[in-house]
């Protein structure tokens, strides 16, 4: 292995600009006589628009324009549409309304945009915005998931009961059959709290507009740049592909909250337009509350049968997912094939069924977040697990592996295919890392000091790797999912990769430059990686779901077969050998059984030198392009642990020890992907401890802002024990499964197992704040006394 191939713990090459302040992000970017965009939101959760007065917002000095959705729909500017088509269990399609850029008619969430103000100035807007007078008729709200379906309230006249769809997987008469046979059950209601994403860089927007040849140009904060260009295009209406370039530079952080397109970005490329002046937006912290899409936000009934012994029979699962006012982008999947096809876990579960029922409520709309369905799913399948082995008395890690899937491939009962694992080695090598058999002493010696001490697991399984297109074609996608890159040799032996894949935090500049060097037998310095620019690359699906490894490597690993397969034609020529002599090792070319060779660096630069060749056999210039669309998913697994330390007078919960080990296939760069896993358990344990949004029943947010909603520190955290066992691949040719969201997946359930480890029972739901945890202790107490 070389010092910046593949496998090296190679410190990123993207830090040096983000560290110095030199990266070069949406709101750094200026267009020269630029306008400023701020939008009147809507203050009600639930509201029918009277009227508008422009004027109001018209007299305050420094305002250029006003528009409201009917401007929108005048210049026939459709709506935002949900991606994915769900189906009911009855076969009836979805209840999709669009979501107007501008609300049209009402708005439905507090945040939702009702008009935007272009200024002279930022100030100049923000003041035109707040003097804009919205006739409102304040209608009611509803904001439980739980009443949504039963509400007086309906947000949308084509989505009767307030309901998206009624949707199911699994044999449901298997499953009761199933349950017949029980020996045990354990069953267990089970919140997945609401979360908001908060990247460190807010959202911005610049949309610029070209006279000259009637282009448009968007700037914007987004993880997948060519999506939103098609949807703006094709389904917006904006203007023609070849028309609208849209450019993410350097973005900070995702989550999944920047794969969507949003009203912003549409409205101010719009609007560039109309005024014939550049138009930026970048939102504030308190905006991002109650405008970047949500996460999670699940209420769940779940039931798992057992045999005497506690082999897993089957398991019933209903879930009532919050939508939010309207269907984001990827929303419907989330719940559905995100979430459901998951609840095998990583377990040999013989019969599931499952149902999902998804609401709309006057809420910010919820989407993917970090993991997107399989948080979720892990989540509750943890936690039955948990509770089912401390119910029949046998230790979680023994119930845990008499259960686990042992042979592969494996057909689970909702869909999907395991190609490839092993979960008794993750929890085996955890088990000894966090000396779970010391367990019993150090909670007595934490007894002796007044305080709680408990160990909770997590063995999670996910789907990443989004996504081979029949599959998820057959299951209402409405693009494909695969990944395309080029790979440009210049004359001088040095390596452009355009590739459809975005980095916003994952370190795609180091990795993918780790691959092409270790190919290629070059210097990583001699490795560019372009990405993020329609204009640029020619077309990609972007990051999310932990795919730019598995899919998006995999495309420029089959770029770079073709390069070499070019260049073992060049070399043969210039080594006077026949192409199937040709060997390419280290950097250089040489003929088999001999010493003759030629280095990369001149083939490159006799690939350009044309009259070196037969014209009809080889073409000028040393560039190749190519598609991979996946065979299946991959499936990363592990086993996180987590050991927790509670002092019963306050509640206060302290993490005291953390073994993670996972099983990401091959791994390119071991210290990116600890950075990863590192902040996927941050994201978890925020999730588990002390984030959670809450409405009041009005459809106000009583946390927006972070002085209502927690996040987690680094003295929350303690220091994390990171391990891996491998089990390569077998879909790509890298043997790469992801790592992006593991932490934020199996992290929720090892808390929330620990805490009620410590506690001795399972009356808490997350977030186990300092304040819950105190009043479970002493309301566990209070049922022990009596």
């Amino acid at each position: 292995m070389s010092e910046t191939g593949i496998g090296a713990r190679v410190a990123r090459l993207e830090d040096r600009r983000f560290i110095t302040g030199t990266g070069n992000y949406t709101d750094d970017i200026n267009v020269a006589g630029q306008a400023y965009a701020a939008f009147r939101r809507s203050e009600h959760a639930h509201a029918a628009i009277r009227s508008i007065d422009k004027q109001s917002a018209l007299d305050v000095d420094g305002v250029i324009a006003v528009f409201t959705g009917e401007d929108l729909a005048a210049d026939n500017i459709g709506a935002l549409p949900a991606g994915w088509m769900i189906h009911s269990k009855d076969g009836s399609p979805m209840n999709a309304p669009g979501h107007p850029c501008l609300a049209q008619g009402k708005a439905r969430y507090v945040g939702d945009p009702v008009a935007v103000v272009i200024g002279e100035t930022l100030a100049a807007a923000r003041a035109g915005a707040e003097a804009l007078m919205v006739d409102f008729e304040v209608l009611d709200a509803v904001t439980d998931v739980m009443k949504a379906a039963s509400s007086s309230v309906q947000l949308h006249d084509d989505a009767p009961r307030n309901t998206c769809y009624e949707w199911e997987i699994g044999d449901k008469q298997a499953t009761a059959d199933a349950f017949k046979k029980a020996n045990h059950i354990t069953k267990l209601e089970i919140t997945n709290n609401r979360l908001v994403p908060n990247p460190m860089e807010p959202r911005a927007a610049l949309g610029d507009y070209n006279s000259g040849n009637d282009s448009f140009t968007t700037y914007t904060t987004s993880q997948n740049p060519h999506v939103a260009r098609l949807v703006m295009s094709a389904f917006l209406n904006l203007a023609p592909e070849h028309k609208l370039r849209v450019i993410a530079p350097d973005v900070g952080g995702g989550f999944g909250s920047k794969i969507y397109v949003y009203p912003e970005e549409v409205v101010c490329t719009w609007a560039a337009k109309k005024v014939r002046r550049a138009v930026k937006w970048t939102s504030d912290r308190s905006e991002a509350f109650i405008t970047d899409a949500h996460g999670r936000d699940h209420v769940t009934t779940a039931e798992l049968a057992m045999d005497e012994r506690g082999k897993m029979l089957g398991l019933k699962v209903h879930t009532t997912a919050n939508l939010g006012g309207y269907p984001s982008l990827f929303a419907t999947c989330v719940p559905t094939y995100l979430y459901a096809t998951l609840l095998s876990g990583q377990y040999d579960i013989p019969a599931i069924y499952a149902e999902v029922d998804a609401v709309y409520t006057n809420t910010v709309p919820v989407d993917a977040y970090r993991g997107a369905g399989r948080p979720e799913a892990t989540y509750v399948v943890e936690r039955l697990a948990e509770v089912a082995a401390r119910e029949m008395g046998i230790d979680p890690a023994t119930f845990r592996k008499r259960n686990f899937v042992k042979k592969f491939p494996h057909q689970t009962p909702v869909i999907m295919m395991y190609d490839a694992g092993d979960y008794t080695a993750s929890l085996n090598k955890a088990c000894e890392l966090i000396d779970y058999k010391g367990m019993g002493k150090r909670k007595r010696e934490a007894a002796r000091r007044g305080k709680m001490r408990g160990i909770g697991f997590s063995t999670y399984i996910e789907a990443c790797g989004i996504a081979p297109s029949a599959a998820v074609g057959s299951l209402g996608a409405g693009v494909g999912l695969w990944e395309s890159a080029e790979v440009r040799v210049n004359p001088t032996g040095n390596v452009e990769v355009l590739t459809g894949s975005h980095s916003h935090g994952q370190g795609h500049e180091t990795t993918f430059a780790q691959l092409v060097a270790d190919r290629l037998g070059i210097g990583i310095d001699q490795v560019v990686i372009v990405h993020g620019d329609t204009d640029k690359v020619q077309f990609g699906m972007g990051t999310y779901g932990s795919r730019s490894g598995a899919v998006g490597m995999t495309a420029i690993s089959k770029a770079l077969d073709k390069v070499e397969a070019k260049a073992k034609k060049i070399a043969s020529h210039l080594l006077e050998a026949s192409e199937s002599d040709i060997e390419f090792k280290d950097g250089a070319f040489s003929v088999s059984g001999t010493d003759k060779s030629v280095s990369f660096a001149d083939v490159s630069l006799n690939a350009y030198v044309a009259h070196k060749f037969p014209s009809d056999e080889i073409e000028p210039g040393l560039k190749e392009g190519a598609f991979h669309d996946p065979s299946n998913f991959t499936f990363p697994a592990g086993c996180h642990i987590c050991e927790v330390e509670i002092d019963p007078e306050t509640g206060v919960t302290d993490i005291v020890n953390w073994v993670a080990v996972d099983d990401f296939g091959n791994i390119i760069n071991p210290m990116i992907v600890e950075g990863q896993v590192h902040g996927g358990i941050a994201q978890g344990v925020g999730q588990a401890l002390m984030e959670g949004v809450s409405y009041d029943e009005t459809g106000q947010l009583v946390t927006g802002s972070f002085m209502d909603y927690c996040m987690p520190r680094a003295d929350n955290l303690p220091m994390f024990k990171v391990d891996t066992t491998v089990t390569p691949c077998p879909s790509n040719p890298l043997g790469i499964k992801g790592c992006g969201e593991a932490g934020a997946i199996a992290a929720p359930p090892a808390v929330i197992n620990a805490i009620t480890d410590a506690i001795g029972h399972e009356g808490i739901a997350m977030p186990a704040t300092p304040q819950a945890v105190w009043r479970a202790i002493n309301e566990g107490a209070k049922r022990a006394a009596e």
